[in-house]
């Protein structure tokens, strides 16, 4: 069984920002594939819906999560929504935005570090590693901001801009297809099949 967690901020307010296309992602896999609408689990109010199946018969299972405890506390959902399920590291993928990619790129990745994400960052911390897979969705840097800049909070907290709307969709779409690769043949085989894959401006 697989898990996949989608990274955001709960609540109206924060629904269209950058910081939560993770949750935008999920939320379209979920729908893709028919599932019931999202309701707190028993682990902590977290948000789940139901397992999808994928793969050539039918045998890889996943559970969606979205943490409901904000960014930076994300990976205490992760931990207890694992643990219940009995979920390796190496069959978690999370989906989170990405300020080092540029706007309307979607890369798979397998490990590493946090690169500053607060939402990764407390992943590590309770997971004790970084070796699960991430669904990477670029949202590029605030061009307003000196090359390098680490205060990206004002940028990552904020809308996307209506007339990139399409490009958003169509990175959402994007992140699914990645996803679903990534159940079916495994993280390695779906970064060599994806990660030549042009943005999708």
């Amino acid at each position: 069984m697989w898990l996949v967690v989608g990274l955001g901020n709960p609540g109206s307010k924060y629904a269209r920002n950058r910081h939560n296309i993770g949750f935008r992602v999920v939320d379209a896999l979920a729908s893709k594939h028919g599932l019931a609408d999202w309701k707190p689990n028993k682990l902590g109010g977290d948000a789940t819906t139901g397992a999808i199946s994928l793969g050539s018969r039918g045998r890889e299972k996943a559970v969606l999560l979205k943490p409901m405890e904000f960014m930076n506390r994300s990976g205490f959902a992760v931990q207890r929504t694992a643990q219940f399920h009995g979920i390796e590291l190496d069959h978690i993928v999370v989906v989170h935005d990405e300020i080092d990619l540029d706007f309307g790129i979607v890369r798979l990745k397998n490990g590493g570090g946090h690169g500053g994400h607060n939402g990764l960052r407390s992943m590590h911390e309770q997971l004790g590693a970084g070796g699960f897979a991430r669904a990477r969705m670029g949202i590029g840097r605030d061009p307003h901001k000196p090359p390098g800049s680490k205060d990206a909070a004002a940028w990552v907290l904020a809308d996307f801009p209506p007339v990139q709307e399409s490009a958003v969709n169509a990175m959402i779409s994007v992140g699914c297809e990645d996803i679903e690769s990534t159940l079916a043949l495994g993280v390695v085989a779906a970064m060599n099949k994806h990660n030549a894959r042009p943005s999708v401006l």
